[in-house]
């Protein structure tokens, strides 16, 4: 991947009266501690959103509404230095089985039937004039990621489910290995294929092996158990590692990513007599690993700050706390998903913003990206161009959805964070 300096530039909207603490300097790597550095060991910090490409279409999400180019500067614009890109092993599944990717033409088609395919890639096309019909989807994400670096934005890539839908339930055949679209083979194979393919891009600083593992329905797949989970990510950490070395990779944990304190504890991860521990100077990537939790307000409810941090201790974060005796292994931790409605009210309507932004001005973590980006979906569900109530854009992509949120929620985050 090389060294690239990031450079995020202030003055682009009324969240960036914040400076971040740039320029970072490409590969990152971890030390035994509870920070990121970069190449000169400068402390790291994400702050930025999730940009969905995961679903039908097999795309980055709202090229029907702008240019590539556009929607970068827009995160820029929003005082945020990285970006989430998901995306599904299925699209790697097809490259593999079928002797190539398909076009975006034949994407479309497929997820949305001819004519209303036909109609949005006329779209895309108009707006991105650098895509053809005949441009294959990987293609699309080679283009988001040229962007990425020609605007200095950290590209962190998620592989969010096996077959390309919505993401997350249950009872969607994705949560677990072994389940019904979540064959553990092929996921492999595909994170070979995909880490080698991003390897070549140089806004590239990391990589998310799965997200929100959950138990399935039914008792679909394997045993649901930390020693399977052992099993399976370290096993595709080190194929991550070896296809793209200077990534940084994130390690997500059961419960939709809500629980991974097994690992700063030193835990015993077993299933049944099988015992495994997971020791971070064992490993060839160990200079490389990093812990990822999600934290949503589900409930709505309201609860103290101090009992939000408590709870984020115990899902994991006890990995940033150095002076806890319980903490046998430190790792640094980026909390990539949080989020509420932007509507200029959630933020406001229980403590869940308040305090989550208590938290990162008190601990200084390696940051956070939040859910999501996307203003609207080329299909979501089986609704075409369904709108995001959560998303930072609006539907046609060419403004902030609230900049009440983006101020009282956003920015606040922002500013706590960066050091």
């Amino acid at each position: 991947m090389g060294s690239m300096v990031f450079l995020l530039l202030a003055g682009l909207s009324h969240v960036l009266s914040v400076t971040a603490a740039f320029p970072y300097t490409l590969p990152f790597h971890t030390n035994g501690d509870q920070f990121i550095y970069s190449n000169t060991s400068q402390k790291v910090q994400y702050v930025g959103t999730n940009w969905p490409g995961h679903q039908e279409a097999m795309i980055p999400e709202g090229l029907q509404y702008a240019p590539i180019a556009s929607i970068v500067s827009k995160v820029k614009s929003m005082g945020l230095n990285s970006v989430r890109l998901t995306f599904a092993i299925e699209m790697i599944d097809q490259i593999l089985d079928n002797g190539g990717d398909v076009s975006i033409s034949d994407s479309f088609t497929k997820a949305l039937g001819k004519d209303k395919g036909d109609a949005v890639v006329a779209k895309i096309l108009k707006n991105n004039p650098n895509l053809k019909g005949t441009t294959k989807r990987l293609e699309v994400f080679d283009a988001v990621a040229k962007e990425f670096e020609a605007q200095g934005l950290l590209l962190h890539l998620d592989n969010h489910m096996s077959k390309a839908t919505w993401c997350c339930g249950t009872g969607d055949g994705n949560g677990w290995f072994g389940d019904t679209y979540f064959d553990v083979k092929k996921w492999e194979r595909g994170w070979g294929y995909m880490a080698a393919h991003a390897a070549n891009w140089p806004a590239l600083s990391s990589i998310g092996i799965r997200n929100e593992l959950r138990k399935p329905d039914g008792g679909r797949g394997e045993a649901y158990d930390w020693y399977t989970w052992y099993t399976h990510m370290t096993s595709v950490a080190t194929i991550i590692n070896k296809a793209a070395p200077d990534a940084l990779i994130f390690f997500s944990g059961l419960d939709y990513d809500t629980k991974i304190s097994p690992l700063p504890l030193g835990s015993a991860l077993t299933s049944g007599s099988k015992t495994a521990n997971f020791v971070p100077s064992s490993f060839p990537f160990k200079d490389k690993i990093v812990l990822e939790l999600h934290r949503y307000d589900n409930d709505a409810k309201d609860e103290s700050c101090a009992q939000l941090e408590s709870n984020l201790m115990s899902a994991g974060y006890i990995s940033i706390d150095p002076s806890n005796s319980k903490t046998k292994y430190k790792f640094p931790m980026v909390l990539t998903e949080w989020g509420q409605a932007q509507d200029g009210k959630a933020f406001s309507a229980t403590t869940y913003s308040k305090c989550l932004v208590e938290f990162m001005q008190k601990w200084k973590p390696s940051g956070w990206i939040q859910w999501d980006l996307a203003g609207s979906y080329y299909l979501r569900e089986g609704t075409q161009d369904r709108d995001e109530s959560w998303g930072l854009l609006n539907h046609d992509w060419s403004a902030v959805r609230s900049s009440a949120s983006m101020d009282g929620s956003i920015g606040k985050m922002v500013k706590a964070t960066l050091l």
